[in-house]
């Protein structure tokens, strides 16, 4: 039973945050194009000192090999909407392309973690946007590996590790999510109490 609900709530899930993803890309590739058209343009999500996208905007790290992250943000959640699309119109997508979307979804979490540790770590500074797109690539990366563990689709899907991480699937996305806020709290409290 809560394996078809698994399979009947997936097509939404892939939508949904695809959708949030791809508006907070749009916003990031808005603001870049301005950012580069006028260096004093300042973008509308510069909250204050921690919560800036024009600190982050400006960046070695906001490039992937000379191409701004927003366009990869982009076609990612593109794909992953018509994935979602596909799913909800009754296809059932082969193996392969499971196999293939859990590579672009692996890819795209390890990625945000580096773009995580560059923010919080080595810039000092929290793109409320590129925040956004973080929270949706984890959820969407678990939605993806726990639909490929069900289907037996991932090597060791029936391994004792993979059957903890499908039963406790929600309680481990609560626990991922409370790591990266709590990194957050204490990484930045200097400023957070100051507000209090």
């Amino acid at each position: 039973m809560a394996s078809l609900t698994w399979q009947k709530s997936l097509p939404y899930v892939l939508i949904v945050g695809s959708i949030v993803g791809l508006l907070a890309s749009f916003a990031l590739t808005y603001d870049k194009i301005h950012v580069l058209q006028d260096a004093s343009y300042q973008p509308g999500c510069n909250l204050n000192p921690i919560l800036s996208c024009g600190s982050v905007m400006k960046t070695a790290q906001a490039n992937l090999l000379g191409v701004p992250n927003t366009l990869f943000g982009l076609m990612a959640f593109s794909m992953c909407a018509l994935f979602g699309v596909v799913l909800l119109a009754g296809a059932e997508l082969r193996r392969w392309l499971w196999q293939g979307a859990q590579i672009a979804a692996t890819g795209g979490v390890i990625f945000m973690h580096y773009l995580f540790f560059q923010s919080v770590f080595r810039i000092h500074a929290i793109c409320p946007w590129c925040f956004t797109v973080w929270m949706v690539t984890i959820a969407l990366f678990f939605c993806i590996t726990q639909h490929n563990i069900r289907m037996g689709f991932l090597p060791g899907s029936h391994s004792p590790v993979a059957q903890f991480i499908t039963r406790y699937s929600t309680d481990l996305l609560i626990l991922w999510y409370l790591c990266i806020f709590a990194i957050l709290v204490v990484k930045f409290w200097y400023y957070w109490s100051s507000l209090l």
